[in-house]
């Protein structure tokens, strides 16, 4: 009888402490399957997918001006130059003018090819120097002045009609004025005028023999390459952009004078 009396209380207190146990094996098991639920696999993740790219052959240039204008100004150099051609301290420089055609590519219109005509021209300023255009002699003569009279601004000019041809990327086709803008290409150019001009005839000891307004210009091209053709490349954005231009010619003829290049470095301004 005292067995079965000490059965029936145990027996409730096991039960019991069975049940704690349970419980918080459970709350445990919880915890951890809600701690690795949290914490997805390499295989569970989801890779956001790229956005798609833009198709550039479909984009409406029909708004885009197919024509515009070009204007060029800067400085003028020629590279390779002896000593006996001595350039002054006068602002050579170059200024260029051309109406050009724009066209855009079909398979991505970031990229165009334009062509057009135009003008250019070159001045080149010397110091106590005289450039005889139009000497009677085999190569040009530079004649040095610095013991005889000399003019106070000497320059010489060479125009020619032009051909340019570029490729060009736009970063923005639709909006070419808020877009950067880059440019290769190059110039053909057949020489139209050769001149020398003097203004200011100074004596020796540096008066004015005729006055501040007298001027001497002097106009032949027999000397100076009739063919022009030159490197040219810009970079910019919006209407503005750097440019330069490498004049693959030399600026004589062969056997006219030394073997000169030109080298030219300004702004353009175009509204493509």
């Amino acid at each position: 009888m005292k067995k079965l009396l000490l059965l029936i209380f145990i027996l409730p207190l096991s039960i019991a402490t069975m049940a704690q146990t349970s419980k918080r094996d459970s709350g445990q098991t919880a915890k951890k399957w809600l701690f690795f639920k949290k914490q997805p696999t390499a295989a569970s993740r989801v890779v956001n997918p790229e956005l798609p790219k833009r198709d550039w052959s479909k984009i409406d240039l029909s708004n885009r001006a197919a024509d515009h204008l070009v204007i060029q100004y800067g400085s003028d150099t020629w590279l390779n130059r002896p000593d006996s051609v001595r350039l002054g301290s006068g602002f050579s420089r170059h200024f260029n003018m051309y109406f050009m055609l724009d066209k855009p590519f079909k398979t991505n219109k970031k990229y165009s090819l334009a062509f057009g005509i135009g003008i250019g021209s070159s001045h080149i300023f010397f110091d106590n120097s005289r450039v005889d255009v139009k000497a009677n002699t085999a190569r040009l003569p530079f004649n040095r002045t610095d013991s005889a009279d000399n003019f106070k601004k000497y320059k010489v000019t060479n125009v020619y009609a032009e051909v340019p041809v570029e490729v060009r990327y736009y970063s923005n086709p639709e909006n070419p004025n808020k877009s950067w803008k880059l440019a290769l290409g190059m110039k053909v150019g057949t020489l139209l005028n050769t001149h020398s001009k003097g203004k200011n005839l100074l004596s020796k000891n540096g008066f004015s023999i005729y006055g501040p307004t007298y001027v001497q210009k002097e106009s032949q091209r027999r000397f100076f390459n009739g063919t022009m053709l030159a490197l040219s490349g810009r970079v910019g954005y919006g209407a503005v952009s750097l440019s330069a231009g490498y004049q693959i010619t030399g600026v004589l003829k062969d056997g006219a004078g030394p073997s000169m290049n030109r080298l030219s470095i300004g702004v353009t301004i175009s509204g493509l």
